[in-house]
């Protein structure tokens, strides 16, 4: 095993629940210590954080909303205060409200826009001077492979998803140069709390478009972050790393 994670500070969006958490107990293994964001529920956050210390590491939750720019700033304050400097930022945080492209609202597009695109540049930004400083920095996004293709019922969640593939690749290209390496991940359908806001009959749709024939796992969708983050791929930037089972391939 390597050392990539000893003693890094690994900051983590959506981290008490789903990719987020798969991705802080694989970290956790490996010496990283962990912040991990969360919305809302505290319960589930206590229970991350427990079960971190189970596998080994250290952790600490810190409540926000990604969307907001001042609480991303909270956010990053609070871990820096928990564990220093932010090597490692994860941001897998999002929302999704499916529905027909003619009842989307107002209120549904600028929510899904808010935490799924806003949320992902203020996190960013919140971290990005010191890495840049330092001259280290790792930063991992989560879009979906609804950002790569037409998803009925998705419009906003496509379009936010879209965006964040292409700030990844605007950041990538900015910071290279100050050892700031940032990559996308590109799940498919994967076996989250998002996963169950679809409908069985799209769920099973899904599945039969899947040449794999299933949806994915966490833990499937966290190794590969964890890849992303490592020095194994240390001459990868500006990428988006599709992981869908083989629902998605490119070039198409």
């Amino acid at each position: 095993m390597s050392n990539d994670f000893h003693d890094k500070h690994v900051l983590i969006t959506g981290g008490t629940r789903g990719i987020g958490l798969a991705l802080a107990l694989r970290l956790a293994a490996e010496g990283a210590k962990l912040s991990l964001n969360y919305f809302s529920r505290g319960e589930d956050a206590v229970k991350a954080v427990t079960a971190v210390q189970a596998a080994g590491g250290t952790a600490t939750a810190i409540p926000g909303d990604v969307a907001s720019p001042e609480e991303a700033e909270k956010i990053v304050g609070r871990a820096r205060e928990a564990w220093g400097p932010i090597d490692m930022l994860a941001h897998s945080a999002g929302t999704s409200f499916p529905m027909p492209a003619s009842e989307v609202t107002w209120k549904v597009w600028k929510r899904t826009l808010d935490v799924n695109l806003d949320g992902t540049f203020n996190m960013i930004y919140a971290v990005k001077d010191e890495m840049i400083e330092r001259r280290f920095g790792r930063i991992i996004t989560v879009s979906s492979i609804a950002g790569l293709r037409e998803r009925a019922h998705q419009l906003p969640y496509s379009v936010s998803k879209a965006g964040v593939i292409a700030l990844t690749r605007c950041t990538a290209e900015a910071w290279g140069p100050f050892n700031v390496r940032v990559n996308c991940v590109c799940p498919g359908l994967t076996e989250t709390e998002l996963a169950h806001t679809l409908s069985p009959e799209d769920h099973q749709r899904i599945v039969a478009a899947t040449p794999l024939g299933r949806i994915g796992e966490p833990e499937e969708i966290a190794a590969l972050g964890r890849f992303l983050l490592s020095e194994e791929s240390s001459y990868t930037t500006g990428q988006t790393m599709i992981a869908s089972g083989g629902r998605v391939m490119l070039p198409g």
